[in-house]
């Protein structure tokens, strides 16, 4: 609480049994699973679960994780959801492409991603100018903020991506209070600001899609004022955990079944030890039942002090799958594939994420074929319009690349 007024809703966020409202949520899924979603169905029934009962969490465990990893075929072979939508497409607001290529529905509930809770945990509130630099074009991220904020009494200006000067502008003359985006896009903003002469309004800061190290949190909040609180979520979804005021891990968001399972065994990890990070979700217009994000982390074994009763995930620790996020965007090796195989003078390829001056680098390079130099302009044009990030490629001499070199390979710092 603050001057009385409730920052979060005691009763989704801090039920008097944690364990109790995550077996409802499971149980619902169930039932709606096996109603409306063809998928969803098909993995339960071969699991035993034939019928909605009360079974809870721990009554998923015969149920196989679905890979996020493994949508992009799946709908490719059953268009456009494969089979897992809940509801006639006729009746959803928007459909969205995410990288992979991955088709997200968006129905017609307000918040649908349920995001709200994220931004009031984080202090947004009521008539508050917030700047939104999420993307609004195909991917949902954009909309996914948007709703959130709007239903926390927001008013958004829909920045998207790019554009920095035109964007700081606009924030210091509308008083912006309120940043969501990447840290990084946030740091760009405010040097940019600087460098413009343009003193930042920026109060308080929303930041998803890309990592948050220690040093550039402590960056944005002593250099530059600003209150900065991570979200975690997803198109499929939608939001998965959140920070409070204590900044102490992420809040399981309400409306979720969160499992960490141990990518080899399926197994549930002991607080402390990483895993997959694996949901499942009453959502009716997408029900989802051991969804896999391919998110590695892990619980937090002690309670928050801030009060509420929600399990904690200690951040993110990695990938189970290959693909890299690379400036909010997911970037896969099958993108790579198929901007590169086939192409004259193209014998072997790798992608390598690195991280300069708190900013996302993704550079592939290439080893040409003999007597055969590839057009590295044309190559990192034809990436870009298939990862939708920019994208350096560099000439590599021979034998640089193994034969069984990884696709992409992440050399950030954790």
């Amino acid at each position: 609480m603050s001057g009385g007024t409730p920052l979060w809703d005691p009763a989704a966020e801090a039920p008097a049994d944690w364990s109790e409202a995550q077996d409802a949520i499971a149980d619902e899924a169930v039932r709606l699973a096996l109603e409306r979603s063809r998928e969803g169905t098909v993995r339960l029934r071969a699991a035993g679960v034939a019928h909605p009962e009360r079974r809870g969490v721990a009554g998923l465990r015969d149920v196989a994780v679905l890979a996020k990893d493994d949508l992009p075929k799946l709908q490719a072979a059953d268009p456009p959801f494969a089979g897992m939508l809940g509801v006639d497409v006729g009746v959803l607001r928007r459909i969205h492409r995410s990288p992979g290529p991955i088709n997200d529905p968006e129905g017609q509930h307000a918040d649908y991603w349920r995001m709200a809770p994220a931004f009031r945990a984080a202090g947004f509130r009521r008539r508050e100018v917030v700047l939104n630099t999420f993307s609004y074009h195909l991917t949902p991220g954009g909309h996914m903020m948007d709703a959130g904020l709007r239903a926390a009494g927001c008013v958004v200006v829909p920045g998207g991506v790019g554009n920095t000067a035109a964007q700081v502008a606009l924030a210091s003359q509308l008083g912006a209070t309120g940043y969501v985006g990447t840290p990084q896009f946030l740091l760009a903003l405010l040097e940019r600001g600087r460098e413009d002469g343009i003193p930042p309004t920026f109060r308080r800061a929303l930041v998803s899609g890309a990592p948050l190290p220690l040093a550039l949190r402590n960056l944005l909040e002593e250099s530059y004022g600003i209150s900065v609180f991570q979200a975690y979520g997803t198109a499929d979804a939608g939001a998965i955990g959140y920070e409070c005021e204590a900044k102490d891990g992420w809040h399981i968001a309400p409306g979720i079944v969160v499992e960490v399972l141990n990518p080899g065994t399926l197994e549930p990890c002991a607080p402390g030890d990483p895993g997959e990070v694996v949901v499942t979700s009453a959502n009716p217009v997408y029900p989802l039942v051991r969804f896999g994000t391919g998110d590695l982390s892990t619980f937090l074994p002690n309670k928050c002090r801030c009060g509420r009763t929600s399990a904690r995930l200690a951040g993110f620790h990695g990938r189970v799958g290959e693909g890299v996020k690379v400036r909010g965007m997911f970037v896969h090796p099958r993108q790579l594939a198929e901007a590169l195989v086939g192409v004259s003078g193209v014998l072997r390829y790798q992608g390598v994420a690195t991280e300069e001056d708190h900013r996302d680098i993704l550079t592939v390079h290439v080893e040409a074929a003999v007597g055969q130099p590839p057009d590295l302009e044309f190559l990192a044009a034809r990436l870009r319009e298939t990862t939708r990030v920019r994208v350096d490629v560099r000439a590599v001499g021979p034998g640089t690349i193994a034969e069984d070199a990884r696709p992409i390979v992440d050399r950030r710092q954790a």
